[in-house]
């Protein structure tokens, strides 16, 4: 069976069916970037303290009735307790003064009983000030962020392996159409769980619809603009999009409105519709050649050359004498060389990037400043993707980026403050490429009918965790020493079927 970048080179690279390809899949990763960080704002814990009610105290009593701690050596009002109000009310009518007349250590503490009070310097209100999620409530603040990733990995995991069986491009705006909607509806949230059902059904198509996207990007193009599309394309589309999270976030300081914001661009993705094509490859892989020829003749139409009387003449026949057959998630772990290659895509994309860039999205005084910062991080961290990519074999890459995050990471703690940043930047920007370059990889590796599969599968162990960066070195470094037992796939065509895979598994053990 002829490969198929030989048969359709009539196309060339960069005509206009490419380009309206090229464009619209990388702009549907727009709103991934800023919707895969919104919880840095969303979930972010406002300065409180107890509330207290409207009764009548003197100034020094309204002042005092909040207990002082030492809080990391900065004295600070308490959190979750206040004096007793009907002490502090009788004390307060009979003239006595707090800290002169009345010993403050002596008196009797409780609990917030009327609610908190929360500081409007930075957001107008999150979800924590509004469903009050601190003190003894303070848990569902962090486990929040685990929903939500929870509800990533899920889809990830199902998505990748209904893109195999149902097609790219129902998937990916399937994906599109959850993702927008149910972000949509949590604005109208009554109750912290309410908020975390939807959190946790968005999330499902958060990834779901980058690694769908890219997918179908990746088969559709061909040569130099398939490598610039899985590096720079979708990767700077997600990063400018994660950039212009923090602009939304400064001029929408109300988790509603914030919300309201981030889903409505995912309505004008939509149309798109009718302007995307499905992916000719896996057509072909189910032995739909008609409709793969239908696209790529109308792909010549645009591109204004001559197609071929036939242009799938072989496909047929291998359609007859190897009937479809239908793969799932246990297909990657069949035969030796898939289920060894499984494995270790999953161990190296394990390394840690979205805990990484929540971590260094709080590394500033300034929220917005600090996620500006780690989405700026990643623009150079692509654009050295691409270079890799596109001169580089894979595996040499991977090793060596990966080394550098993670000895960057275990610097971390043996450096001065104002060093650690600039490490902290330096592990993000080596672990960003390393992602980058691992997408890119996986799907060279895999045949048509499992790519979307195991590109899903794999990416649902990219920790979403607030991890130690000594376990992130760990993982970095481990992880990069897993990635020499990869079979190379620089400079070589994309597997069409599972003996192509196999062969290529065989080419690494071989040398």
């Amino acid at each position: 069976m002829k490969d198929y970048d030989d048969t359709t080179a009539f196309l060339g690279q960069w005509g206009p069916f490419q380009q309206i390809v090229f464009f619209l899949l990388c702009a549907s990763i727009f709103p991934n970037g800023f919707g895969a960080f919104s919880l840095v704002y969303l979930t972010d814990i406002p300065s409180h303290h107890c509330l207290v009610p409207e009764v009548n105290l003197t100034k020094d009593w309204q002042e005092g009735i909040i207990p002082v701690k030492v809080v990391n050596g900065k004295e600070e009002l308490s959190r979750c307790s206040r004096y007793r109000l009907d002490v502090v009310r009788n004390l307060s009518a009979q003239g006595y003064i707090p800290g002169r007349d009345v010993n403050l250590t002596d008196l009797e503490q409780e609990d917030c009983v009327d609610g908190w009070s929360y500081s409007t310097d930075i957001y107008q209100s999150t979800i924590v000030s509004e469903f009050d999620l601190v003190c003894s409530e303070q848990w569902k603040q962090p486990f929040t962020s685990t929903v939500y990733f929870l509800g990533v990995l899920v889809g990830s995991f199902l998505s990748g392996q209904l893109s195999d069986r149902f097609g790219r491009k129902p998937v990916l705006f399937a994906t599109m159409a959850v993702q927008t909607f149910f972000t949509f509806v949590e604005i109208f949230s009554t109750s912290w769980t309410v908020f975390s059902i939807l959190l946790f059904i968005s999330g499902l198509g958060q990834i779901s619809n980058y690694v769908s996207a890219f997918v179908l990007g990746t088969e559709i193009l061909t040569g130099n603009v398939r490598v610039l599309f899985s590096s720079m394309g979708v990767c700077l589309a997600f990063a400018f999009g994660y950039m212009m999270l923090p602009l939304f976030a400064y001029f929408l300081r109300d988790w509603r409105s914030l919300l309201l914001a981030l889903s409505v661009p995912g309505l004008l993705y939509l149309p798109l519709w009718w302007f995307v094509p499905e992916s000719p490859r896996w057509l072909l892989s189910q032995g739909r050649v008609e409709e793969a020829e239908t696209i790529v003749r109308d792909a010549a139409k645009r591109n204004q050359v001559q197609a071929p009387e036939v242009i799938f003449d072989n496909y047929n026949v291998q359609t007859e004498t190897h009937p479809k057959e239908h793969y799932n998630i246990f297909s990657l772990i069949w035969t030796r060389n898939i289920r060894n290659t499984t494995v270790i895509l999953c161990m190296v994309l394990s390394a840690g990037y979205f805990g990484l860039s929540l971590n260094t999205s709080r590394l500033h005084a300034n929220p917005y400043i600090s996620c500006f910062i780690s989405a700026a991080v990643e623009v150079p961290a692509y654009i050295s993707s691409w270079l890799a990519l596109r001169y580089l074999p894979r595996r040499l890459s991977v090793i060596c980026i990966l080394l550098l995050g993670g000895v960057s990471l275990y610097l971390i703690q043996l450096v001065p403050q104002n060093l650690s940043v600039a490490l902290e930047m330096l592990g993000k920007f080596a672990i960003t490429t390393g992602t980058a370059l691992l997408f890119a990889y996986t799907a060279e590796l895999y045949p048509t009918m499992l790519r979307n599969t195991a590109t899903g599968t794999c990416t649902t162990l990219l920790l979403p965790f607030y991890l130690p960066y000594i376990i992130l070195g760990t993982l970095a470094v481990v992880s990069s020493f897993a990635s020499f037992f990869l079979p190379e796939s620089f400079g070589r065509p994309l597997p069409q079927t599972i003996q192509q895979m196999h062969q290529r598994g065989r080419q690494k053990v071989e040398t």
